[in-house]
């Protein structure tokens, strides 16, 4: 009895097609869930303007709003109105990036920290 020479190479095609197969649904699942987590990310609903400042600004700011390579904003809100520090958050100036943070983020920085009385 002689043996068929393609078998082995047909045995091979059908486990990669099935491998590709496989790979695609993962790959797509990963896709499906880092688009979840970056919606996740955009709802800052329940995030706390403690937090974003902690991210975006305490570099230059410090951890307690105690200045660095940015002014000290522990009393920001005595010096200037909410409106100032969102402008400033915005348009930047002074050394300060533009933009750093932005939309309803900005807006809850800047609210938080115009109450540092």
């Amino acid at each position: 009895m002689k043996r068929n020479p393609l078998v082995p190479f047909g045995i091979i095609a059908v486990l990669g097609i099935i491998f590709v197969i496989v790979l695609s649904v993962w790959g797509g699942n990963i896709v499906q869930d880092r688009q979840a987590e970056k919606a996740g990310k955009s709802d800052t609903a329940n995030v706390k303007p403690e937090e974003i400042f902690k991210q975006n600004c305490s570099s230059c700011h410090g951890q307690n709003l105690q200045g660095g390579a940015g002014p000290n904003l522990q009393h920001i809100g005595k010096k200037i109105s909410k409106d100032r520090i969102l402008k400033q958050i915005k348009n930047g100036g002074g050394g300060m990036p533009a933009n750093v943070i932005q939309g309803e983020e900005a807006q809850k920085v800047a609210d938080w920290l115009s109450k540092k009385k």
